[in-house]
């Protein structure tokens, strides 16, 4: 695996490096020692699958108040998305900054999002699926979110109207 650090300091892009013969290629796309070798302590306590049936579809931006902050790993099994993180760390340089990525089933890139961050997506194909590893379970009572296009942040968006759940349109801003 290949590490990338973003802008936002403790947030990655991660690249497999894929092993291939005439069957086609393995990777791996988790080893705890390689994560640890780039300062990173993940344990992954549930996983999560997202099907999306619409292009345009849009997720978040989401994240888990204290003490139930969550990692992310982050990877398009099937389809795109414009995958977004928001540094939510008032002690961070880059509190309140946005960088935004492309995972596909091409690239197979996957994006780790460190505790302290809100994460969203919006699909940019039909048919998309996202997998996720979590470093904590869901807790319905630290669930929290930010609006899509919060002021605060300024994000830019590739698909407008976005489809968006009631829930995700309900937010109140930074």
């Amino acid at each position: 695996m290949v590490f990338t650090e973003t802008t936002l300091k403790g947030a990655f892009l991660i690249d497999i490096e894929a092993h291939e013969d005439h069957r086609g290629f393995f990777a791996r796309t988790f080893c705890k020692s390689a994560f640890k070798a780039h300062g990173i302590d993940f344990e992954i306590a549930q996983c999560n699958l997202s099907f999306n049936k619409k292009r345009g579809i849009l997720r978040g931006l989401h994240f888990q108040n204290t003490p139930n902050e969550e990692a992310k790993l982050v990877q398009c099994m099937r389809g795109a998305i414009y995958d977004v993180i928001v540094d939510l760390r008032p002690e961070s340089p880059s509190f309140k900054k946005w960088e935004a990525f492309t995972l596909d089933q091409e690239n197979r890139r996957m994006a780790f999002i460190p505790e302290g961050f809100a994460h969203g997506f919006q699909t940019l194909q039909d048919e998309t699926e996202v997998f996720y590893l979590m470093s904590t379970a869901y807790q319905p009572t630290s669930a929290c979110g930010l609006p899509w296009n919060d002021p605060a942040f300024g994000i830019s968006w590739p698909i407008h109207p976005p489809v968006l759940s009631e829930k995700d349109q309900a937010y109140h801003p930074f």
